[in-house]
């Protein structure tokens, strides 16, 4: 099961304290979970075919989960949860779209 989520920062976000937590705590933090086989951090950088065009969303994480259960066992633990709080304040809104494979 792959999880997908699509979020901008938070007017007030700085980018760079973003993307410096995201790469030394976030990924790590979530990668070492046991229910979790992949996750990735990716910055938007524009639109295929229309350079103009600016991407709905400025990040796109992307979580491949072993299954709901457990994952939710693992991001429910009091260690997770203080270790995943700090994305509530950069986050405006995010999306956590669930799905599976055709």
């Amino acid at each position: 099961m792959r999880i997908i989520c699509l979020f901008n920062l938070k007017p007030d976000a700085s980018i760079a304290e973003y993307e410096a937590w995201a790469k030394t705590r976030d990924i790590p933090t979530v990668n070492g979970l046991g229910s979790v086989t992949s996750f990735t951090v990716h910055k938007a950088t524009g639109v295929f075919g229309d350079d103009a065009a600016t991407p709905a969303y400025q990040y796109i994480e992307i979580i491949d989960i072993t299954g709901m259960d457990a994952f939710v066992a693992d991001i429910s633990t009091a260690d997770f949860q203080a270790a995943a709080a700090p994305f509530q304040g950069f986050a405006d809104a995010p999306q956590f779209i669930l799905t599976e494979d055709l």
